[in-house]
């Protein structure tokens, strides 16, 4: 059986998470629909200033190279 898109954003999800992590940070899984992933920041990057362009730059792009599908990655709250 074929993995679905929300398995494989999870699972992407999963490989980026030590790095959050490592700076007091984490993030949650919360939803998938239209190519938008929905995430909820926790720890030090729920107030962080530098959320925006981690959420971007980081999580977003690894998310898009890893599901194809990904068009956009917002946090919620």
């Amino acid at each position: 059986m074929s993995e679905t898109v929300e398995d494989r954003v999870k699972k992407a999800l999963e490989q980026v998470r030590p790095q959050l992590q490592a700076d007091g940070g984490d993030i949650e899984y919360v939803g998938f629909d239209n190519g938008i992933v929905k995430v909820k920041l926790k720890g030090s990057c729920s107030g962080c200033p530098m959320s925006a362009m981690t959420l971007q730059w980081g999580v977003e792009n690894f998310l898009k190279k890893h599901v194809p599908e990904v068009t956009k990655v917002e946090a919620v709250k």
